[in-house]
């Protein structure tokens, strides 16, 4: 006897929905039992992870970092849902992300100390067109000569972590910082700095960014053809042909506008709460948002929720680290936990297993 997935003829919409909660269900559980291994009580990590951000004795001060872990992952996830829904895979957010905070902090340090109005939109501008620029390198190879955007997405983000130390350690670093590699502080830079809107909110230009792509994106899928395209291309491949899409257009579209996005929210990052280029500046939210993206669904209303439920495993994680002292990879494995139970419960809903008979040789 051997197993063989067969496809279900009308997978079941409910378990659609359902299955990112319990794909969450199975990673506290699978979680648990490894904190369990790691002499840890169980129940009081995942309780630290999950509750002690929102409701615990210092809930005041970690919900504002809620909006501020939370932007990037959803500013970031919002542009790859577009490129995941059309079946092109941008999996270099990451180095995207690196060079939108580049040249973000570039054209902000070049202003430097002056005072002006203008200098912040620039700034994001700069973000913007940095990781558009690094995303076309694949899209351009793609359309061209036909390579694999995963690979090359990917190897970009190596490059791009030596750019980010070459410029730490070279052009950006600060005269003024006796040595030590980074850049000037945004923070003690007020046209440069991307502060808080609402004090001790969280709420910076960079969560209105979010919010904003978020909305665009719904409009886009549903209210625009280009939407439609994009759709129909994940969908029906050859259905799109036949309707007159444009491949090309749509690659290049699809990886340039996840490249903007993630440049952006490099830049809103560097000039907000991280305040300075340095060599570990990278944090990993451009791999942490493809979990966020499929997390809720590739649906941009979906990618906020599951864009804050990552947020919250990050402080979360972070407390547990302080008070329980989990090692940062066993949190690590927790958030992948996420996303490898979202697969496998997405495989289950579209297919099922059934037994059949070895046949001889």
């Amino acid at each position: 006897m051997m197993l063989k997935l067969e496809k279900r003829a009308q997978p079941s919409l409910l378990w659609t929905y359902l299955t990112p909660l319990v794909a969450v269900i199975c990673t506290m559980i699978a979680g648990g039992a490894l904190f369990a291994v790691l002499g840890k009580n169980p129940g009081e990590a995942i309780a630290t992870i999950f509750w002690q951000p929102l409701f615990g004795e210092f809930a005041f001060y970690y919900r504002p970092q809620l909006l501020i872990k939370g932007a990037p992952l959803v500013l970031i996830a919002i542009g790859l849902s577009l490129g995941f829904r059309a079946g092109i895979w941008n999996i270099g957010a990451e180095g995207q992300y690196i060079i939108g905070a580049l040249t973000g902090a570039g054209v902000g340090l070049a202003f430097y100390p002056a005072e002006a109005w203008y200098i912040f939109p620039l700034m994001v501008m700069a973000g913007a067109l940095g990781g558009w620029a690094w995303a076309m390198i694949p899209a351009v190879l793609r359309t061209r000569f036909g390579t694999n955007e995963i690979l090359v997405s990917l190897m970009l983000v190596y490059v791009a972590e030596q750019l980010l130390a070459k410029m730490a350690l070279g052009l950006l670093r600060n005269p003024e910082g006796h040595g030590f590699p980074g850049s000037r502080n945004f923070q003690q830079y007020p046209s440069g700095h991307n502060a808080e809107i609402i004090t001790g909110s969280g709420m910076h230009w960079g969560v209105v960014a979010a919010l904003i792509a978020v909305i665009f994106s719904y409009i886009l899928l549903n209210r625009h053809i280009l939407g439609y395209h994009i759709r129909l291309t994940g969908q029906a491949p050859r259905a799109a042909k036949f309707a007159g899409v444009n491949p090309t257009q749509l690659i290049l579209f699809c990886l340039g506008t996840s490249g903007a996005l993630a440049g952006l929210a490099g830049m809103f990052e560097v000039s907000g709460p991280a305040g300075q280029i340095n060599i570990d500046f990278n944090v990993g939210y451009g791999f942490t948002a493809i979990i966020v993206a499929f997390l809720g669904r590739l649906h941009p209303v979906g990618i906020l929720l599951a864009g804050l439920l990552m947020a919250l495993t990050y402080i979360g994680g972070e407390i547990a680290q302080s008070n329980l002292g989990l090692p940062a990879a066993a949190i690590q494995m927790f958030q992948g936990m996420l996303l490898f139970f979202l697969l496998a419960i997405d495989v289950l809903t579209n297919f099922r297993i059934r037994r059949t008979k070895r046949e001889a040789v």
